[in-house]
């Protein structure tokens, strides 16, 4: 993963669709390895999110800086509204 923006962004968007369907197996353990490399290659544990109508906001702190990053949540959401558009291209495949 190249920037902390680039691994916050994919880990929200995953973040987004495991909120939604918390029995997704592949979701979950994308949004793991996601973690990983937040706290692995920069650092960084779970960052706060909030949202409003138009972003989202991500918190954290990095190096003892608070820092905040905002995303359009068009952006963030287009992995969930794809989902949710064709579910029958996204099944969940239960763990053996």
């Amino acid at each position: 993963m190249n920037s902390l923006q680039d691994a916050i962004y994919n880990w929200l968007t995953i973040k987004v669709v495991v909120d939604e369907r918390p029995e997704d197996t592949a979701a979950v353990d994308t949004k793991a390895l996601f973690e990983e490399i937040l706290a692995d290659e920069h650092g960084v544990q779970v960052p706060e999110v909030k949202t409003d109508e138009q972003m989202y906001y991500v918190s954290l702190e990095k190096n003892g800086e608070d820092k905040t990053y905002r995303f359009p949540r068009d952006l963030i959401e287009v992995m969930i509204d794809q989902i949710n558009g064709e579910p029958e291209k996204y099944p969940n495949y239960p763990e053996e």
